[in-house]
C-alpha cells in the first residue's frame, strides 16, 4: 500500500521555490535541510496530519553525486522548461513500509532504491536510472523511512491543510489504471486535460489558496 507523503515544488534554485509558495499560498515555509547523497536541499511546511509540502532544488554548495539526482534534477534543463512553463507543483512522493516489495513488483515503474538522508535521519527511496520522476511525473516517488513514523508529525502545525490535490493529464484513465495497480490509497484526483499539470488547494490563514 502507498500513502500521499508530500508535495513537491522542484526549483531551478531555492530561493525561487520560495517566491512561488509564497506568492501563491501567502506564507513562509521554513528551512529543511539538505540531502547529501542527492546535493539538494529543502524547505518543508506541514500541511495537516497526513502529508506535508517540500521545496526542493539543487544545493550550489554541495558537492556532485556520483549518480542520478532525484527528482529530474540529472536534467536541469529539463528543471528550467518545466519551471517556465509554469509546472512548479511537479510531483509527489508516496510512503511504504515495504520498498523492497513493491520494486520486486514494480521496478519497472519505479526503478531501483538508494538510502538518502536529511539531519541524519535515513531512509530508503525509489529512483529510475536516469533520475527523472516516475511516468514523468504522474507516479510518485516512494519513501521507507524503516518505520520510524511520519515527519509531519513531528513538524509545528501553522494551521495549513490540504484540501484538494489534482492532476489534470491527458490519459486520466490510464493514470488512474496505474494507481490502481501499485495500490495507491489517497491518490489525487485525476481529471481530463491537454498536458500534465498538478494543483493543489490549500487552506491557509488567508483562506484557501491554490499552489501550481
Amino acid at each position: 500500500m502507498l500513502l500521499l507523503d508530500h508535495l513537491t515544488v522542484i526549483a531551478p534554485t531555492l530561493s525561487e521555490g520560495v517566491t512561488h509558495v509564497q506568492d501563491c499560498l501567502g506564507i513562509e515555509v521554513p528551512y529543511g535541510g539538505k540531502h547529501p547523497e542527492m546535493g539538494t536541499h529543502n524547505h518543508v511546511i506541514r500541511l495537516g496530519d497526513l502529508a506535508y509540502l517540500e521545496i526542493v532544488s539543487i544545493d550550489p554548495e554541495a558537492e556532485v553525486p556520483p549518480g542520478p539526482r532525484w527528482f529530474g534534477f540529472s536534467d536541469p534543463a529539463a528543471v528550467w522548461a518545466d519551471w517556465e512553463a509554469g509546472r512548479r507543483l511537479r510531483g509527489w512522493v508516496a510512503h511504504t513500509d515495504n520498498l523492497d516489495e513493491l520494486l520486486t513488483r514494480h521496478g519497472d515503474l519505479f526503478g531501483g532504491q538508494v538510502r538518502i538522508s536529511r539531519a541524519g535521519l535515513y531512509s530508503q527511496f525509489s529512483l529510475l536510472a536516469d533520475g527523472r520522476l516516475p511516468a514523468d511525473g504522474a507516479l510518485p516517488s516512494v519513501i521507507d523511512r524503516g518505520g520510524r513514523g511520519q515527519p509531519m508529525e513531528r513538524m509545528e502545525d501553522h494551521g495549513i491543510n490540504l484540501l484538494r490535490f489534482t492532476l489534470t493529464h491527458p490519459s486520466p484513465d490510464e493514470i488512474s489504471a496505474l494507481y490502481e495497480t501499485v495500490g495507491i490509497e489517497n491518490a489525487p484526483t485525476i481529471i481530463q486535460g491537454d498536458e500534465m499539470r498538478y494543483s493543489a488547494l490549500i487552506q491557509t490563514p488567508h483562506g484557501p489558496k491554490t499552489l501550481f
